[in-house]
């Protein structure tokens, strides 16, 4: 006896049981209602003026269907909502602006958690001088 659960239709994004369209549809306060507890926080104590400005740029590229052109942003702690779907953002790490497609599993999350701030540290050979320890290098 085996049991399947399945969410949504077959082959259909949804989030929350709810398919991508229809969220496209909701209000700002109807997303934000769906959302994990800190965007949700994030949202009802009101945007920031430049979050506010980043919608702004948003909701613009998806009028002019031009989204050829990332929307550049220093803003890492925006929450992505359903109209940033199918859009590219250039989010800056701290030393350069890195892109990033945003897809629908990606609703619910912050701008910052697709782009890394830190890479991982690859230590070569010690160099003369580096410590008292390390300067003798045998010769083979």
């Amino acid at each position: 006896m085996s049991t399947q659960y399945r969410t949504g239709r077959e082959g259909e994004f949804t989030y929350r049981g709810y398919t991508l369209e229809e969220l496209q549809d909701m209000e700002l306060e109807e997303v934000a209602e769906l959302l994990p507890a800190r965007q949700r926080r994030t949202i009802t104590r009101g945007l920031s003026t430049e979050q506010q400005k980043l919608l702004e740029k948003v909701r613009d590229k998806t009028e002019e269907e031009t989204a050829n052109a990332p929307i550049r942003t220093h803003l890492r702690d925006m929450p992505i909502l359903p109209s940033f779907v199918e859009l590219t953002f250039a989010v800056y790490d701290g030393k350069e602006f890195e892109r990033v497609k945003i897809q629908p599993e990606m609703i619910g999350h912050y701008l910052g958690e697709f782009q890394l701030t830190r890479t991982s540290v690859e230590h070569g050979q010690a160099g003369i001088g580096a410590t008292r320890s390390s300067k003798f290098v045998p010769l083979k």
